[in-house]
């Protein structure tokens, strides 16, 4: 086995190699055709070992939770490849499969082997969220679904390219089960060519190296994200720790699902203990084992921010995720609304560990996609379908107020702009806005949610809303308060409506001028919010951001008419408070 490289060298292929990753995420970015990829960056790739599918390099701008996902999914691959056999360069595989190393059913994963001088030197992957591909609901997420034949069409791994050919009669299939074919098309592509990118830039770096020293450097890389991981969780004092939430119910039944986690620190390891969660459920908020696993490593990435991302760093990390929950799900079980459960996922890690480090706690983000189509036919006859998901507010920190308006702890992608559904849609947004009185109140704030409101241009408009935080707003930390439900209504012939499960529904109908509107929830506050400068109190409600009455109730401050702070008046108030 060759030494590992100097330092220098090391740091040199550290950038090179993210910087073949961040090459095909770009690729992928400026050629796919719908908006979620292309605009939002719902997508991934990275470098993964030969005969584990471990990560060994993920880029910079990848969706961070599909970094956890994709070692599983190469890993099934990798079983397939050794059941199967006939494993040849140029070969690439295709698959959605979301108990098998996947997430959903939009999520597909293209998996390809790179060989040198005869040899599986590693394989390179790339996932990407196709906007429709089949079932009840025209984007995927169907908060009805009660199995994964009602949510799309579900591919296991399949060759795509034999020796650099592609298979046309896979393509067929997938073009005849969605209803935006050219779309998936064109994100197919899209994904094709940032694996044939990222092909030619490693024999690049290959060729400078050697693949001795590129081996060596792997290994390196998968030692050193360990040994950061253990250091950091050494620091942290031994115990067991308990957090648990809530979800408001699965689409199907209206009760709560509880995410619990039990969480114990025993000198440089972990354990993540997720026995006491409730079964699974009839509706569509499983998730898979794999996924359950790629969340926890998000959380921890958030909280271990310097730790690099590389598949070392779970090694001192035991996962106690029984089949009897609803987080290892498996065929046929609906996995559609899987975002809304891992975002509880990591927000209970986060709570666990806000009580063995108070320090480092962030209080919860706003815990909700609010996966929202919209969809019909053309003039033409042609069916459109608009997929987005929304922002809301980031939870207070030791260190400031949670961001307003921004996306969740799962993702580093983007809303779509407007004006790109807009001009893709039949649809008009009338408001794009901070929602005030949603921030969770603390000594450091939550950030805002946002306000979303959307005109349907054509009749016969189709709405569907998969969302969460209805009923249990998302938490504060260390004394802080908790920020604002979700709220979504629309205007009917008959005025105005709710959904009946408060943050799902299938059925809505839209004619042409009639319009959803969707409030998301703030984060949670971080601190008792007596200890909050008035000042800054003052200020907010200069901004439209909190009303008096929210200054006076929760913050303990008062300000005059034209949002000036009223010191006397809040020295009294905080003082009855303090009493």
């Amino acid at each position: 086995m060759t030494d590992a490289p100097d330092a220098v060298t090391l740091a040199v292929l550290k950038g090179r190699l993210e910087q073949i990753a961040d090459e095909m995420d770009a690729t992928l970015y400026r050629s796919a055709f719908n908006p979620i990829i292309a605009e939002a960056r719902d997508a991934c790739h990275g470098l993964y070992h030969p005969s584990t599918g471990a990560t060994l390099v993920q880029g910079t701008r990848g969706l961070p939770i599909f970094v956890g996902a994709m070692a599983f999914a190469v890993k099934a691959v990798i079983d397939k490849v050794a059941k199967d056999g006939n494993l040849d360069p140029g070969d690439t595989f295709l698959f959605n499969d979301p108990y098998d190393g996947g997430t959903h059913l939009n999520d597909f994963r293209l998996v390809r082997p790179v060989f040198r001088n005869g040899k599986l030197f590693c394989w390179i992957a790339s996932v990407g969220h196709w906007i429709d591909i089949g079932g009840n609901v025209p984007g995927g997420f169907n908060a009805r679904a009660t199995d994964s034949f009602q949510e799309g069409v579900r591919i296991p791994p399949v060759k795509l390219i034999r020796n650099g050919a592609l298979d046309r009669d896979i393509v067929a299939i997938l073009e005849a089960n969605s209803r935006v074919p050219v779309s998936n098309w064109g994100d197919l592509n899209g994904q094709l060519n940032a694996l044939a990118l990222g092909e030619q830039r490693l024999a690049a770096l290959l060729d400078d190296y050697g693949d001795a020293t590129v081996e060596a450097a792997f290994e390196a890389f998968t030692a050193r994200a360990e040994a950061m991981m253990r250091a950091r969780i050494a620091e942290l004092p031994d115990g067991r720790y308990t957090f648990e939430d809530f979800l408001d119910n699965d689409g199907i039944v209206d009760e709560r699902l509880t995410i619990a986690l039990d969480l114990t620190i025993a000198g440089d390891s972990m354990v993540l203990d997720f026995s006491r969660t409730s079964p699974p459920c009839a509706g569509p908020l499983n998730i898979a084992y794999s996924t359950a696993v790629a969340c926890c490593y998000v959380a921890l990435k958030h909280v271990f921010t310097e730790v690099p991302a590389n598949g070392g760093c779970l090694a001192p990390i035991t996962f106690v995720i029984p089949e009897t929950t609803l987080l290892a799900a498996r065929h046929p079980r609906p996995v559609g609304g899987y975002t809304e459960t891992i975002l509880r996922a990591i927000g209970v890690v986060f709570g666990a560990l806000a009580q063995a480090a108070p320090a480092r706690a962030t209080a919860a983000p706003f815990g909700t996609i609010n996966a929202l189509s919209l969809a019909g036919k053309r003039a033409d006859g042609k069916p459109w379908v608009m997929f987005s998901f929304f922002g809301g507010g980031l939870g207070g920190n030791p260190e400031s107020d949670g961001l307003s308006h921004g996306n969740n702890a799962i993702s580093t992608a983007t809303m779509p702009p407007a004006e790109i559904l807009e001009a893709a849609n039949p649809v008009m947004f009338t408001q794009w806005a901070l929602r005030p009185d949603s921030a969770g109140p603390g000594a450091h704030r939550g950030g805002f949610g946002a306000v979303y409101e959307i005109e349907a241009l054509v009749d016969d408009t189709d709405g569907f809303l998969l969302g969460e935080r209805g009923k249990f707003p998302p938490f504060g930390v260390v004394g802080g308060g908790a920020a604002a439900l979700n709220r979504f209504v629309w205007t009917s012939d008959t005025g105005t409506s709710s959904a009946p499960m408060v943050s799902k529904v299938t059925d809505v109908k839209l004619r042409r001028g009639q319009r959803v509107r969707l409030e998301t929830p703030g984060g949670g506050g971080w601190g008792d919010p007596m200890r909050r400068d008035p000042a800054r109190v003052a200020q907010d409600v200069r901004q439209g951001l909190i009303s008096s009455e929210a200054a006076r109730r929760d913050y303990g401050v008062a300000v005059t008419e034209d949002g000036r702070l009223d010191a006397a008046a809040t020295a009294l108030l905080r003082k009855e408070v303090a009493a």
